[in-house]
Order: structure tokens, then C-alpha cells, then sequence
């Protein structure tokens, strides 16, 4: 599956979020993606009240905390909820 972390720089909260993606992706082996949201005006419109934002596959899973047991769950299981 695909990870994507809608992030920005200097967002302690997306710093967390990304240890917590890099930790359990690591286990899973699945991809992580990390997507500046201020890079594109489009994204930072969708994305950039919320951040952290995970997507698995394109859908969104969860933002701004990122629980470690429900992403593991999410990817073990292959359901994006």
C-alpha cells in the first residue's frame, strides 16, 4: 500500500506523524510517500488546515494525530479506516 503524509516544514505534529509513519512502514514494507502540502497552492488549499494528514492509497485514514496501532491495523488489514 501507499502511505502519503501530507506535511510541512516546521509542524511538530508532522514530525511526529512522520516517525510514527517511518516506524511502522518499516515494519509493513509498505511505501511512504511525504508530500510538502505549501508546495503546490491546490494541496495546501485540501490539506494545509489539517496537517498531518495520512492517506493510504488515496484515502484519507486519519490528520492532525496519528495513532501508531490504527495505522498498523490499517495496513495489516488493508482497510484504509
Amino acid at each position: 500500500m501507499l502511505v502519503t503524509l501530507m506535511s510541512r516544514a516546521g509542524c511538530h505534529l508532522c514530525d511526529v506523524a512522520r516517525e510514527i509513519a517511518v516506524r511502522v512502514i518499516g515494519e509493513t514494507g509498505d511505501t511512504l510517500e511525504i508530500v510538502d502540502v505549501d508546495a503546490d497552492l491546490e494541496t495546501r488549499a485540501e490539506y494545509g488546515d489539517r496537517v498531518p494528514v495520512v492517506l493510504i492509497d488515496g484515502a484519507e485514514h486519519g490528520y492532525f494525530s496519528i495513532d501508531e496501532t490504527r495505522l498498523r491495523a490499517a495496513l495489516t488489514s488493508g482497510s484504509t479506516h
